[in-house]
């Protein structure tokens, strides 16, 4: 896949973000790229990433990431996604961060997995369906721990109450089957 391209740096004051969502997301991005492990090199660039995004500098991050998720690496590819998600430096992006978040989740990322959940239950940049939401929710709290697995579950819990019972027993055997592959 062809990552898009770099996202514009957002004039001074351009992007207005709800104080609380901006916080929130914020910590999940932050949190999420502090508790990665990855080779050194990796490293220094998704912190330099994580750092730039910290600072509000969109551009900056997506620089820092994309080579990294040009080479499939997970974090890279689910952290970009999470900028082309959220409109982080240009409008919305929900198709290209469901084709990031979706290499990272078959690589076994559980961030890029919870998120293509949530993207599957709404139907941003994806078909809305909610099997497929419900089998990368349960995915990515199967393979956590703590308070995040506690917060994907209660997010399962939410699709499963929309689904048929013959559809939660698709939902959890595509997750009983499923198994990571390899960057691409």
């Amino acid at each position: 896949m062809k990552i898009p391209a770099p996202l514009a740096l957002p004039d001074s004051g351009a992007l207005k973000l709800n104080p609380l969502r901006q916080r929130l997301a914020a910590l999940c991005f932050v949190a999420f790229a502090a508790i990665a492990t990855t080779p050194i090199a990796h490293a220094d660039a998704l912190a330099r990433g994580t750092a730039a995004y910290a600072r509000g500098d969109y551009n900056r991050a997506a620089r820092e990431l994309e080579p990294l998720a040009q080479r499939g690496n997970p974090r890279a590819l689910a952290l970009l996604g999470f900028l082309y998600e959220n409109g982080f430096g240009e409008p919305q992006a929900y198709v290209a961060a469901a084709n990031l978040y979706a290499q990272a989740a078959m690589q076994g990322d559980t961030f890029a997995q919870a998120r293509l959940g949530l993207l599957h239950d709404k139907g941003y940049g994806v078909p809305q369906n909610f099997v497929l939401a419900y089998k990368w929710l349960n995915l990515a709290a199967a393979h956590t721990s703590g308070r995040q697995r506690d917060y994907y579950a209660r997010l399962r819990d939410a699709v499963r109450s929309k689904m048929s019972n013959d559809e939660i027993d698709e939902g959890q055997r595509l997750a009983q089957y499923w198994a990571p592959v390899g960057p691409r």
